[in-house]
């Protein structure tokens, strides 16, 4: 499956890499290197008009952290989800708090998702907060 972005993305991605919330490097350290039952996540990851915190191309699984920088956005939020959606695309979300304070539970959902996802070999229902 293409992911196709608008090209000015790619910079402003690269940028975000560098200055990412701690919630995001702890995810971050867990889901790079193919950690997390083999599967590749990219960080900051173009698709669309959007750049998403974190993207699996194998699972179509984007995984979000919500933090300040989502603080009264819910509405913006809930459109960008359905856009994301709409190109066949599944979403995780999870509260910045919630990764910093139990990495252990937020991966332990990650892991529940893409193993529904390899019983059915379809996407199971997304999870947010």
């Amino acid at each position: 499956m293409k992911i196709y972005y608008k090209p000015r993305l790619k910079t402003f991605s690269r940028e975000l890499r560098k200055k990412g919330t701690l919630s995001e490097v702890l995810l971050w350290d867990i889901l790079k290197g193919k950690k997390i039952k083999g599967y590749q996540f990219m960080r900051q990851k173009p698709i669309g008009d959007y750049i998403v915190d974190f993207f699996c191309s194998k699972l179509k699984l984007v995984i979000e952290i919500d933090g300040i920088s989502h603080d009264g956005k819910s509405e913006g939020d809930r459109i960008r989800q359905q856009k994301l959606e709409s190109l066949g695309l599944s979403m995780l979300r999870f509260y910045e708090w919630d990764v910093k304070k139990d990495i252990r539970g937020v991966v332990q959902v990650i892991e529940s998702w893409i193993e529904e996802f390899e019983r059915n070999n379809k996407t199971p229902k997304n999870t947010t907060p």
